[in-house]
């Protein structure tokens, strides 16, 4: 099973840059393999499909900000715990989920299994390359749950 790890976020956004952050210090923890690989980007809409096309599983780790959450809390989602629409209503703002149907739709062989790692942050618009305390106190905790995630797919 051919699995990517993708960090999305911004680095120079203070708690946005988690998810790049995580897949950084995970890619120095795990021998990636032939079967592994890690990537990171600040990408959106469409463009995400060049990156995560041809992989059978794909695991996102990108920031979160929920109305009720705690900075540093850290959820395990997929698709189906996100309500989505398949029609489109702006074309210049997909979302990652239309995304990934639309590559379905246009041949792309997509990822069957999606898990996505969502953190929970706490400020996601200053400029500054170190995430929040919080944000930067639980990358050690969701780094370890990724790498148990990994070796069950080996």
């Amino acid at each position: 099973m051919k699995t990517l790890v993708f960090g999305l976020g911004n680095t120079i956004l203070s708690d946005d840059g988690v998810g790049i952050k995580v897949v950084r210090e995970l890619a120095r923890k795990v021998d990636s393999g032939p079967d592994i690989e890690f990537r990171e980007g600040s990408v959106g809409g469409l463009a995400i499909l060049d990156e995560i096309a041809g992989f059978d599983r794909l695991l996102l780790v990108d920031s979160i900000k929920t109305v009720d959450g705690r900075p540093g809390d850290f959820y395990k989602l997929d698709c189906a715990d996100f309500n989505t629409s398949e029609h489109l209503s702006n074309s210049h703002g997909v979302d990652f989920f239309t995304a990934v149907e639309l590559g379905r739709r246009f041949g792309y062989r997509m990822p069957e299994r999606i898990d996505i790692y969502a953190v929970e942050v706490e400020d996601n618009i200053t400029f500054n390359a170190e995430c929040t305390g919080k944000v930067a106190a639980c990358i050690p905790k969701i780094v370890e749950t990724l790498e148990g995630d990994l070796k069950e797919t080996r």
